[in-house]
């Protein structure tokens, strides 16, 4: 299973990254390419703990049973719904945004996994440091196949 603490995943996950363009469009969804990219700035920066937030009442009552669904290693659906925390309206500098992001997935690549692993997920609860990399990589990698690469 994929794991974006694993070197060669995070260096696949940032080739495919390497291939964004500002002028790539989306085969599905709203976002464009550089919203995307700040979309998958958001969780990046809950894993690493840059970013706090309180876990959901919907959370709380459907978190674990929405975790194994998402866990399942089938792709993400196209269009499902997004926290209001991770929506992005404006249109952010493509080139700034795709280096933050890069730099976020070295990062998390780096961190230890036991740090990450304590904290809590804001919808989904606790998880295992093996949940979280897999869930930053799946999360990625559905947005990178929504822009074809």
């Amino acid at each position: 299973m994929a794991n974006l603490f694993h070197e060669t995943t995070a260096n696949e996950i940032l080739e495919r990254l390497e291939k964004l363009q500002p002028d790539s469009k989306a085969l599905w969804g709203k976002m464009n390419v550089s919203q995307m990219i700040v979309h998958c700035e958001a969780p990046m920066n809950v894993a690493l703990g840059d970013t706090t937030l309180k876990q959901s009442f919907l959370g709380l009552l459907f978190g674990r049973i929405a975790k194994k669904q998402l866990l399942k290693p089938e792709p993400f659906k196209k269009s499902l719904p997004t926290a209001p925390e991770f929506v992005v309206k404006n249109t952010p500098d493509f080139a700034t945004e795709k280096l933050k992001l890069k730099l976020l997935i070295k990062r998390f690549a780096a961190t230890d996994p036991t740090t990450v692993s304590s904290r809590a997920h804001p919808f989904f609860g606790k998880m295992t440091s093996a949940e979280w990399g897999f869930l930053q990589w799946k999360h990625l990698d559905h947005h990178l196949r929504q822009f074809g690469v």
